[in-house]
């Protein structure tokens, strides 16, 4: 009986104290394989059903796969819809409900177009085509789509032809190459599956949506003469039937509903309105503001309802009854959902604060779901209810590996630059940092240059945090979600003005004790690679670099990249404005001025910013006798995608700072 009391104790005890879960650990690189990516909410016509995305990074695979899930309005059932190694995409329901289609590869090495039956069943491959199809859309009788599919592949022979180059645009990341390949409109029947051409020819055709009647289509093109050399898209609209001609609808010298910001034209429910965005003239490219505009579906002066917003505004959705339009609003630091009357007026923010809407879904009834991220918290997918448009879950996707972990606190800062201009950021603290103690710093730098760093989940700031870091992030000007004219503060003017004011986030947490002044480290990628090259040729602070997908070479890269028409746009052509070129250069051809330890990383593959950038500053560093490693992902494009790189790029980034900051 001696020997058995303890057992009993031991019984006791966890049952009366309770089996206390462990207690949270640190966020770790190889959470990469348990955080789950949420996405593309999709409502069912009666309401009753959201279906989305769930993608998760497989180490066996070494692939991130999506599925498709769905759960209940009433949040009581969820239930995993597929399940294959190559994974599925875009579910969109059919109009009565009855099919959810999504796009898949599964048998077939093109994606093509699979339905599933909602009363059970498996999945059934609609299409086979022999080229990918990258999008579509029910009609509204739900027995037609219209798709979007590019050309077929030509036979591949033992030996490759030669690659003849003809066009202004002659490189795309992942596409390559660019020849004359196009993506085209298809009618698809839902009963056999045949597929029709809609818009046979030379130019590409984009983002389709019927018209409520089912009698007409409105898409995004370029259909004139050398239209790689601008970046003018209209939208056309043409009968959905074989042979029909096209009707260009508007006129703007700018892009209308510019296809990179994935936003489709809407139909009013009444059909006679087109609502869509229009983006800033040609010379400011992708510095412009994206506004919401509505067109008469007959042809007219289009209404931009949102000019008087000085942010950018995405994927515009009619309500039910037409006498409003909701859209994403890209508002400093968060993205917003938003609603505006159709007939113009004050904007009605309907959810705002910190956090990020990456994604909403309205159904015929009145209902929304959105898809929300916050800097503690992956995105889910959430009901929007009553007048206080309270969040209520219906994914839990990340709940129980939230569970498990110990997140740093992210808190918002606001500071002024060198010059006195007023900048926003955020700061994510080491959880476990004493009060008063100054931690060894790294200052991130976003890509684009036109983005932000936003009120949502980041595993690498969770990771560096975990690490003992102080992670400081900016929205240095050229930023989006501060207006047009921040945007175009850097036009032309690279690493001068933007680099002022990430210098400016470290100047202030070292000014406010948070940061240790002699432990301090800067990385980024693309554009954030960008500028991390032009501060570490301005500021000899720094104890590390981490320059990821990134050029300072700029007037040896003309012509390698995919940017050659908006380069001209901003800086002019070389042979004209060379001192514009050489000035942007100043990160190669002054890198004797450079001492940081820096790390370049790039995919070989990559068109977007391509490697020989890299290849030159680690060759001109190396050269210097400064401490640098290169280091070059086979098979990658300019967005690492295969699980087993992305843990291989964190762990580098974690051994590189500590190596220099923390030794």
């Amino acid at each position: 009986m001696t020997r058995a009391l303890p057992a009993v104790l031991l019984t006791l005890l966890w049952r009366g104290v309770g089996a206390q879960a462990p207690a949270p650990r640190p966020v770790t690189v190889t959470d990469l394989f348990r955080l789950r990516d949420v996405a593309d909410p999709q409502l069912s016509p009666d309401g009753a059903w959201v279906a989305y995305t769930v993608a998760r990074a497989d180490s066996i695979e070494d692939k991130q796969p999506g599925a498709v899930w769905m759960t209940s309005w009433d949040g009581t059932r969820t239930l995993r819809l597929t399940n294959s190694p190559q994974g599925e995409s875009a579910p969109h329901w059919s109009p009565d409900g009855r099919w959810l289609a999504f796009l898949s590869s599964r048998e077939d090495e093109h994606t093509q177009l699979w339905l599933l039956d909602r009363a059970g069943g498996e999945g059934r491959k609609l299409t086979s085509f022999g080229g990918d199809v990258e999008d579509y859309v029910w009609a509204p009788d739900g027995k037609r789509l219209a798709v979007v599919v590019g050309d077929a592949d030509t036979a591949k022979p033992k030996t490759p032809a030669p690659i003849v180059i003809d066009r202004f645009q002659f490189k795309q990341d992942e596409m390559g190459y660019l020849g004359k390949e196009r993506r085209h409109l298809y009618l698809v029947d839902v009963e056999t599956g045949h597929g029709t051409i809609l818009t046979p020819g030379q130019y590409d055709e984009l983002l389709p949506a019927w018209s409520p009647n089912g009698r007409s289509l409105v898409f995004v093109s370029k259909r004139r003469v050398d239209f790689d050399r601008d970046n003018n898209w209209d939208l056309y609209v043409m009968d959905a039937v074989p042979g029909a001609v096209p009707r260009q609808l508007t006129t703007f010298e700018g892009p209308d509903n510019d296809p990179e910001t994935e936003s489709r034209p809407a139909w009013s429910p009444d059909g006679r309105s087109i609502g869509y965005l229009q983006g800033g003239p040609l010379k400011l490219i992708y510095y412009g503001l994206q506004r919401l505009a509505v067109v008469p579906a007959a042809g007219g002066t289009p209404r931009v309802l949102t000019a008087a917003l000085d942010r950018s505004v995405a994927n515009p959705t009619w309500s039910p009854d037409g006498a409003a339009i909701l859209f994403q609003l890209e508002d400093d630091r968060s993205v917003q959902l938003a609603r505006i009357p159709a007939a113009g007026g004050a904007i009605e923010r309907l959810i705002a604060g910190a956090r990020v809407v990456t994604g909403f879904t309205t159904a015929p009834g009145g209902r929304v779901a959105v898809a929300v991220s916050t800097p503690d918290a992956p995105a889910e997918v959430y009901a929007v209810e009553g007048a206080g448009k309270a969040l209520r879950p219906l994914s839990r996707q990340n709940d129980a590996w939230l569970k498990e972990v110990k997140l740093a606190p992210t808190e918002p800062i606001t500071f002024k630059s060198r010059d006195g201009t007023m900048v926003n950021g955020l700061v994510v603290k080491p959880p476990d940092a004493r009060a008063g103690a100054r931690q060894p710093a790294i200052l991130r730098i976003h890509g684009g240059p036109v983005s932000q760093f936003q009120y949502e989940f980041s595993h690498l700031f969770q990771v560096l945090a975990a690490r003992g870091y102080l992670v400081v992030v900016a929205n240095p000007r050229g930023s989006s979600g501060r207006g047009e004219a921040y945007a175009t503060a850097i036009y032309a003017d690279w690493g001068n003005k933007d680099a002022q004011d990430v210098l400016g986030a470290v100047d202030y947490v070292v000014s406010q004790g948070l940061a240790d002044p002699a432990r301090l480290g800067v990385g980024g990628w693309s554009y954030g690679g960008i500028l991390t090259n032009y501060v570490i040729a301005q500021d000899r602070r720094f104890k590390a670099a981490v320059s990821g997908a990134s050029a300072s070479n700029i007037l040896a890269g003309y012509g390698t990249d995919q940017y050659v028409r908006e380069y001209e746009g901003e800086l002019g052509v070389p042979w004209q404005h060379a001192d514009v070129w050489l000035k942007l250069s100043s990160p190669f051809l002054h890198a004797d001025r450079i001492v940081t330890p820096t790390l370049f990383l790039c995919g070989d593959k990559d068109f977007n910013v391509p490697l020989l950038n890299s290849e030159q500053m680690y060759q001109a560093l190396r050269s210097l006798g400064v401490e640098t490693q290169l280091v070059i992902y086979p098979g990658e494009h300019h967005g690492i995608s295969k699980p087993s790189h992305l843990r291989d790029r964190m762990e580098r980034y974690v051994a590189w700072y500590d190596k220099y900051l923390n030794p």
